[in-house]
């Protein structure tokens, strides 16, 4: 039999082991980054993928998808982007910023705002994101004008990483400046790397960029020792 090459893709179909890790190298290029089907959102399989590269992204009654690009859209938290207009925004409201104090209307938010797209969140990834929370792996980042929620984005920390998942926004500027207010505070709560995911217009005007694949999987490696929650983080609260 012939031996694989290193430039073979493949489509792995994941089994009940939760530590089952497809190689990343070899994900598809038509869907591009499309590495494994199947599996399950468990908790333990979540981090532990997270922590590999991997993230879940399907629309039901898909099964469960499992992607890990070429090209990474990451940013650096001190590389973050603000813009003039974004500075003027910063002044004009009285905002404030929150962690984790409603992570349940965060996910809400950001689902409904995706239901004419055929949103992605789904009951199932809902209850799956809110047991992380309640672990203390999942947090969302609040913006907040005259202490009412207008916007925000959630994600999972694993050791030093930041994984986003998604963002909303009710008033203009909004999943920007908790962004912007987050990655101010990354640096004391040990987050060098925020994982964007996919890239978007939106994402590099504020600072992201493209990583690729090897360099990323690296980053990894050196971030994520252990997958840990990231405790700075969940035992954060308001900050400005």
């Amino acid at each position: 039999m012939q031996k694989p090459t290193h430039n073979e893709t493949e489509l792995v179909l994941l089994t009940e082991s939760i530590y089952e890790t497809p190689d990343p190298r070899k994900a598809l290029d038509d869907p591009e980054g499309l590495s494994a089907v199947g599996g399950d959102l468990s908790s333990e399989r979540l981090i532990h993928l997270y922590s590999k590269g991997f993230f879940p992204w399907y629309s039901e009654p898909d099964p469960i998808l499992w992607w890990h690009p070429k090209e990474r859209c990451v940013l650096i938290p001190t590389h973050f982007h603000e813009s003039r207009s974004l500075r003027k925004a910063h002044k004009k409201e009285n905002w404030s910023f929150t962690i984790n104090r409603d992570f349940s209307s965060v996910i809400e938010h950001c689902a409904q705002l995706r239901e004419k797209e055929g949103t992605w969140i789904s009951a199932d990834i809902k209850y799956a994101y809110q047991t992380l929370h309640q672990l203390g792996y999942a947090h969302s980042i609040e913006a907040r004008i005259n202490n009412e929620l207008v916007g925000g984005f959630y994600g999972v920390a694993i050791g030093q990483m930041f994984f986003g998942e998604s963002m909303f926004s009710l008033h203009p500027n909004a999943s920007k400046m908790a962004l912007r207010n987050f990655c101010q505070i990354a640096p004391q709560c040990k987050i060098q790397l925020i994982d964007c995911q996919v890239e978007s217009d939106h994402l590099l005007t504020l600072g992201a960029e493209l990583m690729h694949r090897d360099t990323f999987i690296t980053s990894l490696d050196n971030l994520i020792v252990t997958p840990n929650k990231n405790l700075l983080l969940t035992n954060s609260g308001t900050f400005s």
